[in-house]
């Protein structure tokens, strides 16, 4: 029987010691790679939120001194296409939640539409991958504002009967008649009746009477 060489030992240690320390480069890489995607996957979370930010902001607000109780049909069929929205806030929203999820963010609108880029105000940080300690990510969102309703039909006046003779003064009309309800109808078969003497607030009225979602 042959006998084991001694310096077999020694050959073998140092090819052990550099598959170690490839393993432990390759596991610090990784680690590397997995906080770039931690970074990067909260950078789109602030974009998501910044975009919806947006649309809730100019849903929820109509234009100053818009009065539903005095509108048209025609005026409510503009206000369900979503003309009549305050849209000045809605972008200084999505910028403010943006800081609120730690990151920067610009907005701009088209129609009912907001676009959100936003870029994170961490870094991936100190890592043995070169250029990687100040990279910040970067990442965009879309969301809209989307009418799921429209005006009903509207009544048409009623006829004004002949006045009856009478010996008694008929007092002067004080002012226009109270307008009555608005039918309006929305996807699901579903009917909303908006009394303008009784309305409910824009606020939750919007709510039925749009979507907002994230675009693509």
């Amino acid at each position: 029987m042959s006998s084991r060489n001694p310096n077999d030992r020694g050959q073998v240690f140092p090819l052990y010691a550099m598959v170690v320390v490839g393993m432990v480069f390759a596991a610090l890489v990784f680690f590397v790679f997995g906080q770039a995607a931690v970074v990067r996957s909260n950078a789109q979370g602030a974009a998501d939120a910044a975009a919806l930010a947006a649309a809730r902001e100019a849903r929820d607000n109509l234009l100053p001194r818009l009065d539903l109780a005095t509108l048209q049909p025609e005026d409510w069929r503009d206000v369900l296409k979503g003309k009549a929205f305050y849209m000045e806030g809605a972008c200084g929203a999505a910028e403010d939640f943006a800081r609120l999820n730690d990151a920067q963010g610009t907005c701009s609108r088209s129609l009912l539409s907001f676009t959100v880029e936003v870029t994170t105000d961490g870094t991936v940080g100190d890592s043995i991958v070169p250029g990687t300690r100040d990279m910040h990510a970067k990442a965009s969102a879309v969301a809209e504002v989307v009418p799921r309703c429209e005006l009903g039909p509207v009544p048409a006046p009623s006829a004004t009967p002949s006045p009856t003779p009478t010996l008694t003064p008929t007092p002067a009309p004080t002012g226009p008649p109270s307008p009555g309800p608005v039918v309006i109808k929305c996807k699901g078969g579903k009917t909303i009746r908006f009394d303008p003497l009784n309305p409910d607030p824009w606020s939750t009225l919007a709510r039925r009477l749009f979507d907002v979602r994230l675009a693509g």
